[in-house]
């Protein structure tokens, strides 16, 4: 069983951080660890972006298109899971 509850109405999760950023440093590790267990067994696609600069975030795609977003800035990897828990509640 996952660690994080996917509702079937989340359509698509997408992770957005900077390939050098120090801010985004927590979000990189809390993927290479988290990956496999929030991909389970599910098709669900989750969506990696990398830019130049940007801070992290994830935004939730759900049916109808409504979409939720969180920044992640200045969250460690317990605090990123936390607030990703948070915003599959729906």
């Amino acid at each position: 069983m996952s660690k994080f509850a996917i509702p079937t109405a989340l359509r698509e999760l997408r992770f957005h951080l900077s390939q050098t950023g120090e801010a985004s440093v927590p979000l990189r590790n809390f993927l290479s660890k988290n990956y496999t267990a929030l991909k389970g067994t599910s098709k669900l696609p989750i969506l990696v972006r990398e830019s130049f600069g940007i801070p992290p975030s994830v935004t939730a795609r759900f049916v109808g298109g409504v979409e939720k977003k969180t920044n992640l800035d200045k969250l460690d990897a317990q605090g990123i899971e936390s607030a990703l828990k948070d915003m599959l509640k729906q």
